[in-house]
């Protein structure tokens, strides 16, 4: 259950009378300032240190008075003290008994709360004070509540009967918390309810016989709000959460998620600040799935630390894994999500000073792809050692560096080599840099050994038949790099900046046989305008990619009166001085005896922040062919969006990527077109949809569409999706017939509370959910 406020409704009226022994009299001032509206927040307005000794002023129409006996004030009575406000019919001191009563339409407000009353009463001899038939209203956050009893028994302790609360706005009972019974302790920040139900319309829904909540900072255990929800899938939802405060630094919520189709999920987050950083465990555990029984226990778990020790130790930790690896795709999960392909199982310690900086790492993965080829399991990182030195300035213009590191790959893959790697890379730089351009010299040595484990591979597959179990690589690299940037006034667009940024980068590197090495943790890059002034082809040092190549390249801007950018356009281009030397995006280029890459271009446009554009392809002029290609359009308006997009990769490019078949994931390659909405219709109805389809199969990929409604105190929403699972694939006809889709449609309808600092679930969107395999992407994000 979600905070109240410090000054939940005992507490600001406990100073209804407020000076306890204070005597004032009946004053009709017309020099008298206008009173604040006894419904104004005056949390931002400082209050006295001791209010109790405050001036008090009080108006009223007529007051009567018996020496020794008792005073009336009566008429429109107002009393003021600093922020305290009250306002009564009649307020009468019986001096004898010491006792203050205010009768008739009873209003008080101190700023932060505001409460009405048939009558208050208030003990000045032991500081007691009651309150009848009170409804009260908090006036700088919602919420609101009533009660047929108030009284206070202590300092800061007050008793309630028969009280409710709300965040519900006067005049809607959409939903409110009862109790027979509340006890509120200030001092310990808590309020227990006894007997508490949550009455949705009037009508009770959920029955606690008790339940104790913070009124303040302090963290408590206690229930969170529940969730309702109902899909197709998984049919009746219910998700009750339970926080748990066990200690300042460290604190558990576990949750109960029922599913009417499947069972009962018990999930749990332990969170933890130390001084070695902060960190969580989740665990998700379902003990029978009944629509996959055979698969018996499903479960998933993460931990994830990460954390700085006296400035100089890093520590990084991030291990998941689940029970079955298609756990995602039958269950949402806080874990991961449905089109995840593995999940990653990682451990760092690192060292940090001025000039050097050293690490221990392990790594692996848990694949969750659908196939029985054990040749594709990855390899683990166990461990590496890494150290690294950095000399700046070393001599003058002249940066030194220095990298290492020693690495041991293992795997379970059949017919694949485990290896030790040590791997040490000395480097030098000469960086020049002005405000109106760069230019970096670079020259580094690759030094590499390897000794691989042989002894289970396979050597007459083709992959391996080169391998060797002792290799050592030294390859130099040798790489410079020049921008300018050039600025103008543009004659053709008024009151517009143009800048124009050439670059050049010459990259040198000798041609070395490397098929006597594995890959083991090396991929090709892909390749886009920036990547054309990268040094590396590939992600890692397994393989180093021969070059003796110029790329050249230029961006323009289009910058306003406000020096924000509106427009980018940059391409650019590699020549091959040495076209052996080329590294092939595709099969087609084996075919041509052309010099060039392919042509990179990308362009960014945003006009006036509401129509935004981002296009990217890759065209190599000598096949005519596209290698590459995405294109984002977004317009934006009051209340929403409608963006149009589009992706495109050949199948050859994919495999000359990739050191595996994509047979079985794709017949053409990947040809999509999306389109994405979202609206807000009203002040509290708004809807979001998206559509992909897969224009090489002629098939819808996925749709999904929302309704949520938001009130001030409650939310619902409406979600229907059918999303592309698979293909009924024919074997016998090998990946080249994928067969019918296989689709799953589900309807979800889910409702709950909002307020007192809880909006589970109310903001929630349907384009970013999990369970969506594609989602939104911002054009000109860079640039915004």
């Amino acid at each position: 259950m979600s905070r109240f406020s410090r000054t939940f409704l005992a507490a600001s009226i406990s100073a209804a009378l407020f000076a306890p022994q204070t005597q004032a009299d009946a004053t009709v001032d017309d020099s008298v300032q206008e009173l604040p509206t006894i419904d104004q927040c005056l949390v931002d307005k400082p209050a006295a240190e001791n209010s109790a000794q405050q001036p008090i002023n009080v108006e009223a129409d007529k007051l009567e008075a018996i020496n020794g006996d008792r005073a009336t004030y009566s008429g429109h009575v107002v009393v003021i003290q600093g922020n305290k406000q009250i306002q009564a019919d009649n307020v009468t001191l019986h001096q004898k008994e010491n006792l203050v009563v205010a009768e008739g339409n009873v209003n008080f407000s101190d700023g932060q709360v505001r409460a009405r009353s048939d009558k208050a009463t208030n003990d000045l001899t032991n500081d007691q004070m009651t309150l009848e038939n009170t409804e009260y209203k908090f006036l700088c956050e919602p919420g609101r509540g009533n009660a047929a009893y108030i009284s206070k028994t202590g300092k800061a302790v007050y008793e309630i009967e028969d009280g409710s609360i709300t965040s519900c706005p006067e005049d809607d009972n959409a939903w409110r918390l009862r109790a027979s019974g509340i006890h509120v302790d200030q001092d310990e920040e808590q309020a227990t309810f006894y007997n508490p139900r949550l009455e949705v319309l009037d009508v009770p829904v959920f029955y606690f016989p008790y339940l104790t909540v913070p009124i303040g900072d302090t963290r408590k255990t206690g229930f969170l709000y529940p969730t309702v929800s109902y899909g197709s899938r998984d049919g009746f939802e219910l998700e009750v959460p339970f926080y748990w405060n066990l200690a300042p630094q460290y604190d558990l919520e576990t949750t109960l998620h029922y599913m009417d189709k499947r069972g009962t999920q018990l999930n749990s987050i332990f969170r933890y600040l130390t001084d070695f950083g902060q960190g969580s465990l989740k665990s998700e555990f379902l003990p029978d799935d009944d629509l996959n029984p055979d698969l018996g226990k499903r479960w998933a778990f993460q931990y994830q630390h990460s954390g700085i020790y006296d400035q100089s130790w890093k520590f990084d930790f991030d291990y998941s894994k689940v029970s079955d690896i298609n756990y995602f795709s039958d269950l949402s999960s806080s874990i991961g999500n449905r089109e995840d392909g593995q999940l990653i199982q990682e451990g760092e310690v690192a060292y940090r000073s001025q000039n050097w900086d050293s690490a221990i790492r392990v790594r692996q993965f848990q694949l969750l792809l659908d196939d029985n080829n054990s040749t594709q399991q990855p390899y683990r990182l166990m461990p590496q050692l890494a150290f690294n030195y950095y000399s700046p300035q070393a001599l003058r213009y002249m940066d030194l560096d220095f990298k290492s590191h020693i690495s041991r790959f293992e795997t379970d893959a059949n017919g694949r080599p485990s290896a030790t790697r040590v791997h040490i890379e000395p480097g030098m730089q000469i960086p020049i840099a002005t405000t109106w351009g760069t230019w970096t010299t670079e020259a580094r040595v690759l030094g590499t050994y390897y000794q691989q484990d042989l002894d289970d591979v396979d050597m007459t597959d083709s992959d391996n038949r080169d391998l060797e179990e002792s290799v050592t690589r030294v390859i130099p690299e040798f790489r410079t790099h020049a921008g300018i940037v050039l600025e103008r006034n543009t004659k053709i667009f008024d009151s517009y900046t143009q800048t124009l940024e050439p670059q050049i980068q010459y990259l040198y590197v000798p041609k070395k046989d490397q098929s006597n090495i594995a890959l083991y943790d090396t991929t090709l890059l892909q390749t886009d305008y920036y990547g054309l002034f990268r040094s590396r082809k590939y992600s890692n040092i397994d393989r180093v990619a021969a070059a003796n190549q110029l790329s050249y390249g230029a961006s323009t801007r289009f910058f306003d009166d406000a020096y924000k950018e509106r427009l980018n356009i940059s391409f650019g281009q590699i020549f091959y001085i040495d076209k052996d030397l080329k590294v092939r995006s595709t099969a087609s280029d084996e075919e041509t005896e052309s010099n060039y890459s392919a042509w990179a271009v990308e362009m960014d446009f945003n006009y006036d922040d509401f129509l935004f554009y981002h296009g990217g392809v890759q065209y190599d002029v000598d096949t005519s062919s596209m290698q590459l290609a995405n294109s984002t359009l977004e317009y934006r308006f009051d209340g929403g969006f409608i963006q149009t997009n589009y992706r495109y990769v050949p199948k050859e490019y994919i495999q000359e990527t990739v050191d595996f078949d994509v047979s079985n994931i794709t017949e053409d390659g990947i040809s999509q077109a999306g389109l994405l909405a979202s609206y807000q219709l009203s002040r509290k109805w708004s809807f979001s949809g998206q559509y992909f389809y897969d224009l090489t199969t002629d098939q819808a990929l996925e749709w999904l569409a929302g309704f949520r409604y938001t009130s001030d105190c409650w939310y619902m929403g409406f979600n229907y999706s059918n999303q592309l699972k698979g293909w009924n694939q024919t074997l016998s006809d090998g990946y080249d017939n994928f067969g019918d889709p296989d689709y799953e449609n589900n309807f979800s309808f889910n409702i709950g509370i909002i307020g007192f600092g809880t909006s589970v679930g109310s903001d929630s969107d349907l384009l970013s959910s999990s369970d969506n395999s594609l989602g939104y992407g911002r054009p000109f994000f860079l640039n915004n």
